[in-house]
């Protein structure tokens, strides 16, 4: 069954909801439009119903460029914090890890993909509460991939695609890590 496919639950439509009368009060939507999509939206069966009447609407934030390609030969590859996210993010290591932090960076797009080519190294992806990650296209000879995220893309949640190969190393995608002692 395709991820399209999956039956939706009702906070997925309110989710989308949302996100169409957002897209009313900006202007880009006039009101029939507005009245047919949430009538769609609220009988949507599966995330491909949902996904459609949402596709031809801008993201609210700044945009990012659509490829960036980050690499290093002898040391590593890390961005954290605010940083814009690209559509398409491709980043090389030689000798060196990857750690690429989503928790507070400016995210425009709700697919991003990453695409990985790792030498001697390990990635690590810390991604949002919430958001989602596929790993599938991702190989490691030496290594493996471990996700501690659902990888089930859903309408309005940041879904993030990684592929690529590590040759001696492995790939670890995770929420943040709670801290315990802070007030």
């Amino acid at each position: 069954m395709s991820e399209l496919q999956m039956r939706v639950s009702d906070e997925d439509r309110e989710r989308t909801t949302q996100q169409l009368q957002q897209a009313f009060s900006e202007g880009r939507l006039t009101q029939p439009e507005l009245e047919e999509r949430l009538e769609a939206a609220l009988s949507a069966r599966t995330y491909g119903d949902l996904l459609a009447l949402i596709t031809d609407l801008p993201s609210a934030q700044p945009q990012a460029g659509d490829v960036v390609e980050l690499g290093s030969k002898h040391g590593n590859v890390k961005r954290s914090g605010d940083w814009a996210v690209p559509r398409r993010l491709r980043v090389s290591s030689k000798y060196g890890s990857v750690e690429l932090d989503f928790t507070e960076a400016v995210v425009p797009h709700q697919v991003v993909e990453v695409e990985l080519d790792l030498t001697y190294g390990s990635a690590k992806i810390i991604l949002p509460e919430g958001a989602v990650a596929n790993v599938d296209g991702f190989q490691a000879d030496w290594g493996h991939p471990t996700s501690k995220v659902p990888s089930r893309p859903r309408p309005g949640v940041l879904c993030v695609v990684i592929t690529g190969r590590a040759k001696y190393g492995g790939l670890t995608v995770r929420y943040p890590r709670k801290r315990w002692f802070t007030h």
